[in-house]
């Protein structure tokens, strides 16, 4: 492995097409202002380096970055490539990865609007994120322990699991199918409207009007917090452990469960889910 250490390259395409690398200690900075640095790049190593200029990791293969730094001017920073490690690295610049596969990051700080969009078999732990609009129409993801802020995150995402995680962002998961979120807190307006076969288990759902137009919903165990008008539509099972402020018009087939329910709302011809009231004596009392 060729070894590329204390350099500093600003030109355009400075390593295009460069195999078997390990750049180092290296600064992609300078007033060429050059793009596209890393550009159709396989086997590559980047450590302790710094970028500061557009698209540096585009159709790459072969990718690990550690303990590195991709400014705000970093802008798309990681397209089309695949085969990707980043640990303890930060991402700072506006769409930094799309359209990519076979990702794992690990100790990471995201402050990216429009992460992610267009990407599989993405494996997260132990990183935080600012994004909108974050993971849209990606699939096959696994997050542990990943705190996240911001708005409309993980809209139409399939296939994935998140789990111990902090998710603080409105309108999440619209459109998402087949996924779990597992002893996690998601606090957030709107959550999760028209998605399809989603599990939320030892969750705490903090927001207004959560599960709305939902198919194939299951709650196990967990608390809600501030949710009014929830599971309007939705054809849900959910077994819920704390007071829920109002529930409106589940659908036939539904079976809720849940301490009490302050106002429950049937206004519709097919809002005939069962609201089933838990008592603590462990009598159960049937929602009209």
């Amino acid at each position: 492995m060729k070894v590329i250490q204390n350099q500093i390259f600003d030109a355009e395409r400075a390593l295009y097409g460069s195999r078997d690398i390990l750049v180092k200690d290296c600064s992609f900075d300078g007033p060429a202002d050059g793009e596209s640095a890393c550009k159709e790049c396989s086997s590559v190593r980047v450590e302790h380096s710094f970028f500061n200029l557009r698209y540096p990791f585009w159709h790459d293969h072969g990718l690990v970055i550690r303990d590195s730094e991709m400014t705000e001017k970093c802008r798309a920073a990681l397209w089309y490539s695949d085969h990707i490690a980043i640990e303890n690295t930060k991402l700072h610049g506006i769409k930094a990865l799309r359209e990519c596969s076979d990702i794992i990051m690990r100790g990471c700080d995201v402050i990216s609007p429009e992460f992610g969009w267009s990407s599989r078999d993405v494996e997260m732990e132990d990183c935080d994120a600012q994004s909108e609009y974050f993971m849209m129409r990606s699939a096959k993801l696994h997050f542990n322990n990943v705190r996240m802020k911001g708005k409309y995150s993980f809209q139409y995402t399939e296939d994935s699991v998140f789990e111990n995680c902090a998710f603080d962002t409105k309108d999440a998961f619209w459109h998402g199918k087949n996924i779990i979120v597992r002893n996690s807190v998601v606090k957030g307006e709107y959550l999760a409207w028209y998605c399809e076969n989603v599990t939320f288990e030892n969750c705490r759902i903090i927001g207004t009007q959560p599960l709305c137009y939902c198919k194939g919903l299951k709650l196990i165990n967990c608390e809600m917090e501030g949710c009014d008008l929830a599971f309007e539509r939705s054809v849900v099972e959910a077994a819920i452990t704390t007071p829920v402020v109002s529930i409106k018009n589940p659908l036939h087939g539904s079976q809720i469960t849940a301490p009490a329910v302050g106002r429950l709302i049937r206004d519709i011809e097919e809002g005939t889910g069962t609201v089933q009231i838990q008592q603590k004596a462990g009598i159960d009392c049937a929602c009209a």
